[in-house]
């Protein structure tokens, strides 16, 4: 299955984020998924301050990944976030049915790039 992630972690150090995307995608990739895309957004501002590991954030850090995995590694990958101390928030999307007809239609990433409108 295709399987969009957003990831949130907190600002400060680009260091965290390329490990914590490396941990995802060497995750994704040692169990025979593929890794579409990655793309870094960068450093914006919560809709709202939130509260995750004692610590209460205003702005996080902004990655998007694509890749293709079983429900069972999307699953680890999962919960691998949900430990991860310096994650703030994540969001994952299945697109498509798994069928490749289905995934030919979303064609390569087009992502949202900053002063862009999409």
């Amino acid at each position: 299955m295709l399987y969009e992630l957003i990831a949130i972690v907190r600002p400060g150090n680009l260091g965290e984020v390329k490990e914590i995307a490396q941990t995802v995608g060497s995750l994704v990739l040692r169990n025979g998924g593929v890794v579409r895309g990655l793309d870094n957004w960068g450093i914006f501002s919560l809709p709202k301050p939130i509260s995750v590991h004692q610590m209460k954030h205003t702005h996080g850090h902004y990655f998007v990944m694509r890749y293709d995995s079983s429900t069972k590694i999307h699953q680890d990958v999962r919960t691998t976030l949900r430990l991860e101390p310096r994650m703030i928030r994540s969001a994952h999307v299945k697109l498509g049915d798994g069928k490749l007809s289905t995934l030919s239609r979303f064609g390569e990433p087009k992502w949202r790039t900053q002063g862009s409108e999409a």
